[in-house]
């Protein structure tokens, strides 16, 4: 089947990066525009500066559901990724292009009623066999798979978007569907395996990340669908009053009169002189630490509030 405008499409490689057109790619964006999508080689040929570039927008996982709006002759194709919800952008999710090769069109009459099962490894290979040569490398947690058959030998099948038969993966690399109702402390501890993660402005995977995307990979990997953005992850989830955080629970920074710019993950109760500790993806670190907020973060805290 053959993409067309209108209809949805799926994401054929481990990680697919939404770019705000296919004019603002550079070329140290070259493994990311592949059929493969080689993330790793592109995170690592790229210098701290390009690192932070504003042509990325987001990235989408393996399987993750698109409509796709524009195809464009030279092979990249508009789409809204409906399963990162941008109220701000579109009502339908959040828009932007991708090249039209590294997706491929949902067949309409394809039913399955197996649960999904989600990678909960930071990062896996899918391989053609039971210990055979991979297929699809760099697949990341919270990427969510159609399973295709029982366990074999530790391994399992899986069906894959884009390939005729199914890959297997290592079974402990995967876990069920999540909880109706995840912690707080789940999620945290999802977003702990992140530590040291290089930070990549757009960046939701864990070759390389950005603040917002932590938050959004950590709760998604458990089942929850929150916002893309900072600012509408504020909107979508419960204020509390300072003080009252516990580790889980979201931080949010501003500066006067400003919207909000950064968010991190409660990691520890406020102490008695007001100590506050968070995980985030640092812009100034360029990589995702675990630290108390120095004086300027405080400066620009606005607000804590809980999912």
């Amino acid at each position: 089947m053959e993409l067309q405008p209108g209809r949805e499409a799926v994401v054929r490689v481990a990680v697919a990066t939404l770019w705000t057109s296919p004019e603002a790619v550079r070329p140290v964006d070259r493994p990311a525009l592949t059929a493969r999508a080689d993330i790793l080689a592109w995170v690592s040929g790229m210098n701290t500066d390009q690192q932070v570039g504003d042509c990325v927008l987001s990235q989408l996982l393996l399987g993750e559901r698109v409509l796709v709006s524009e195809l464009r002759p030279d092979g990249w194709a508009r789409v809204v990724a409906v399963e990162q919800p941008a109220a701000k952008l579109d009502p339908r999710g959040y828009p932007g292009w991708l090249p039209a090769e590294q997706l491929t069109a949902v067949d309409p009459t394809a039913t399955g009623t197996a649960p999904p099962l989600v990678v909960d490894t930071t990062v896996t290979g899918l391989h053609a066999a039971p210990g055979g040569p991979v297929v699809v490398p760099g697949v990341v947690v919270g990427t969510r798979l159609v399973p295709a058959g029982p366990a074999c030998d530790d391994w399992r099948p899986v069906h894959v978007p884009g390939q005729a038969t199914p890959l297997w993966l290592l079974d402990d690399h995967l876990a069920a569907t999540p909880p109706a109702t995840p912690s707080a402390e789940e999620a945290l501890a999802v977003a702990q395996r992140l530590l040291d993660v290089i930070y990549i402005w757009g960046g939701l995977s864990a070759h390389g990340i950005d603040c917002s995307g932590l938050v959004h990979l950590a709760w998604r990997r458990l089942g929850v669908l929150l916002p893309r953005d900072a600012d509408d992850q504020a909107a979508a989830t419960t204020p509390l009053t300072l003080g009252a955080e516990r580790p889980g629970d979201l931080y949010f920074f501003a500066r006067p009169g400003r919207k909000i710019h950064h968010i991190g993950i409660v990691t520890a109760p406020p102490g008695d002189g007001g100590e506050r500790r968070m995980l985030h993806a640092c812009y100034r670190r360029r990589r995702v630490i675990e630290e108390p907020l120095p004086a300027d973060r405080t400066a620009t805290l606005v607000g804590a509030h809980r999912v």
